[in-house]
């Protein structure tokens, strides 16, 4: 329930000393996804902080090399700078250091304060998207937008390349070039795919209500699935935690822009759009990144890091090297995988819930997907487990965040 997230949050909240640490001796059972969560904000906030400390120091080294100034100037700056002083000291109280061991024992996940795509150069690594656009006949469309004018998207890749191919190019290629650079590329068929979406929170919503609060609840549209999740919506709040899983059937390429909207909830009259996000599926489905389900950090088989995707760390590494052309995995004695002419090392054994211990290459094929950009030729960064934050768009309001 809210309140019960709400304590989880102040209780992850609750600041340094002696008795953190106790409670940070995790009981696995008491772990969920949401302690996992709240430890990754930390870690983001953390890393935050600091850079935003180094580039005060490097501002103030700065200002001391140009401040060759009177002394008054130098002595007004020694005040700015003192209570700067203060806040670090503040900012780190000394319980700080048993905190961060403990902490480590939760795993975590990848926070990205921005869209996933930014991330991931728009996961158009070999999928490009054309608008294709009506003409424009008689007067009111002289004035139409583009997005108006939209009529159906073309994606695909154009290559140009001059024949004989130099030797380079050859070798980039991995197989023989004569017959085109678009091969392993999937079959054009429909393609139907289960998508689930969690909607963890939204942040610093604009006020839809004459109170300067907002009654927020989800919208999701996907191909002819139009879900309004109104009898969930929060009152008055302008930071909801949603903490909602939405499960949804669609076919590729009909059905692949997912609209994820936030409205405001209204008694009298209709509810009005606060903002929405467009994902395009199908680039992160056939993106090389592989942005369907992002790696953890490690293996599990039980408790509150249980692995989540339906493919092994080692099924999707054969995978990998299948498709790619790239020799391996060959798994040696000793914890250690071959890949290419890489080798990668990692625990080769796995604890189930009773704590029985058995064998696994599991760990090994994760620890070489986790280093998949090292692999020449075909390796890219794969998509880490993680939560994006994406903007809320109006489009009454463009290019305002909502």
């Amino acid at each position: 329930t809210e309140e019960e997230k709400e304590k989880k949050k102040k209780k992850k909240k609750g600041g340094g000393g002696g008795e953190e640490v106790e409670e940070e001796e995790p009981d696995e059972s008491m772990l969920d996804w949401w302690s996992k969560y709240f430890a990754s904000i930390e870690t983001m906030k953390e890393q935050l902080r600091q850079q935003e400390a180094a580039a005060a120091e490097a501002e103030e080294k700065e200002e001391l090399e140009f401040g060759e100034g009177s002394k008054a100037q130098v002595k007004s700056k020694d005040k700015s700078k003192a209570p700067k002083d203060d806040k670090k000291k503040k900012q780190q109280p000394v319980p700080e250091l048993p905190e961060k061991k403990a902490k480590q024992k939760i795993e975590e996940l990848k926070v990205f304060n921005k869209e996933l795509e930014a991330e991931f150069d728009n996961f158009e690594d070999w999928l490009h998207t054309f608008n294709l656009l009506r003409g424009k006949i008689g007067d009111n469309d002289d004035n139409a937008t583009e997005e108006e004018r939209i009529v159906g998207r073309f994606k695909g890749s154009v290559c140009v390349y001059k024949v004989p191919l130099p030797e380079d190019t050859a070798r980039e290629v991995g197989y023989d070039p004569t017959l085109g650079m678009f091969q392993g590329i999937p079959s054009n068929d429909p393609i139907n795919v289960l998508v689930r979406v969690y909607v963890v929170r939204a942040t610093d919503l604009h006020p839809a209500d004459i109170n300067g609060k907002a009654d927020p609840y989800i919208a999701i549209k996907l191909g002819k699935t139009d879900i309004k999740d109104k009898e969930n919506y929060i009152s008055k709040q302008l930071n909801p935690v949603f903490g909602k899983s939405f499960d949804i059937e669609a076919t590729f390429p009909m059905e692949s822009m997912l609209t994820v909207a936030v409205y405001d909830w209204d008694l009298v009259g209709t509810d009005d759009l606060i903002g929405e996000t467009k994902i395009d599926l199908e680039n992160r489905f056939y993106s090389k990144h592989r942005a369907t389900c992002g790696l953890s950090q490690t293996y599990s088989i039980h408790g509150y890091n249980t692995w989540r995707d339906p493919m092994k760390p080692s099924q999707i590494l054969s995978k990998l090297c299948k498709e790619g052309k790239v020799d391996g995995p060959h798994f040696g004695p000793g914890g250690r995988v071959k890949v290419a002419n890489r080798v990668f090392t990692g625990p080769t054994e796995i604890e189930d819930e009773n704590g029985q211990k058995k064998p696994t290459d599991e760990h090994l094929a994760l620890a070489v997907l986790r280093h998949w950009e090292d692999i020449p030729r075909a390796g890219c960064r794969l998509v880490p487990e993680h939560v994006e934050t994406r903007p809320l768009l109006n489009p009454d309001k463009p290019g305002i965040e909502q």
